[in-house]
């Protein structure tokens, strides 16, 4: 097998792919999305021109100081990441980007987001964004994940911001409107990773990592993707009792927490690694309904 291209070897094309590449892309959009609904839901009515261009601004800032955090992460896990099938591919695992180019993209991603923040929304949503990449980058990969079986669950706190980012961005405050989407995604965290680990256990076991099917085994970790799945049922309700949201919510809610918790429950009685993939596939469309069904509820009802 030949080695990987030098980066100053590389076509420029083809290492601006890279760079892209280490943002991670397709969970900055799950990111930037949860974060535009939480802006959505903190304006009552239909947005005016000028909250249209703030929300932009806003998703632009949080997007760029997601990405920073994505490409610290591929920068400090490279290690890691050789190691296991699903991150070999990233450009930093097969030596295509050097660590000082990682670093110093990292770097003008999250110096530009927040400057994005400050001066075209507001000073809390910067402090709140940048605490956000902190937690990630530095909190949850350099410190939680290689340490503790909870790393997930403590981690999660920084992948739950987004719609506190959101309605920072219009409100410049946090409101427990925004601390309700925020109980969600911390809940709805645990069960996603820990049904990708039972299917990627090996590779997480190889890469020296103490995610919970390593350390407590893969029926312990199937039974806590259960009781998981039934409290994030019930938060999934708090939106229509607290009457951010009408009936179109609560069935949508209704429809797919049952679904979830059906994938939770069919997986705890009998294991199988095509059931574990199809009840982490499942949790990105809870999660993505959930959020739309609040979006179109926010102005149809």
């Amino acid at each position: 097998m030949s080695a990987p291209a030098h980066p100053a070897q590389m076509p420029a094309t083809s290492v601006w792919r890279q760079f892209y590449a280490l943002t991670k892309p397709r969970v900055v959009q799950l990111i930037v999305f949860c974060a535009l609904i939480g802006m959505v839901l903190a304006v009552p009515e239909v947005p005016t021109l000028a909250e249209l261009l703030r929300m932009a601004e806003a998703c632009l800032g949080i997007w760029l100081v997601a990405g920073a955090a994505a490409a610290f992460n591929c920068l400090v896990e490279k290690g890691i990441d050789a190691r296991m099938k699903r991150t070999a591919w990233r450009p930093t695992a097969r030596g295509e980007l050097s660590d000082r180019q990682a670093l110093l993209f990292s770097a003008a991603l999250c110096a530009l987001g927040s400057a994005i923040l400050w001066f075209a929304v507001n000073p809390l949503t910067m402090w709140l964004t940048f605490a956000t990449f902190v937690g990630y980058a530095v909190v949850y990969t350099v410190v939680l994940k290689p340490l503790t079986p909870q790393n997930i669950v403590i981690g999660g706190a920084s992948g739950a911001m987004p719609p506190v980012l959101g309605w920072a961005a219009m409100t410049g405050s946090v409101d427990p409107e925004a601390l309700i989407l925020f109980l969600i995604i911390f809940l709805w965290t645990p069960p996603h990773f820990w049904a990708l680990a039972l299917y990627r256990v090996e590779d997480y076991r190889r890469a020296g990592l103490p995610m919970l099917p390593v350390t407590h085994g893969n029926e312990y970790t199937r039974l806590q993707i259960l009781l998981y799945t039934l409290i994030l049922f019930a938060a999934c309700l708090m939106p229509f009792i607290y009457r951010m949201s009408g009936w179109l919510y609560l069935l949508a809610a209704i429809a797919v927490s049952v679904g979830f918790c059906g994938y939770a429950y069919a997986l705890w009685r009998r294991y199988s690694d095509q059931l574990a993939r199809k009840t982490f596939r499942f949790s990105l469309i809870h999660l993505s309904v959930l959020f739309a069904a609040l979006l179109v509820d926010h102005y149809v009802l």
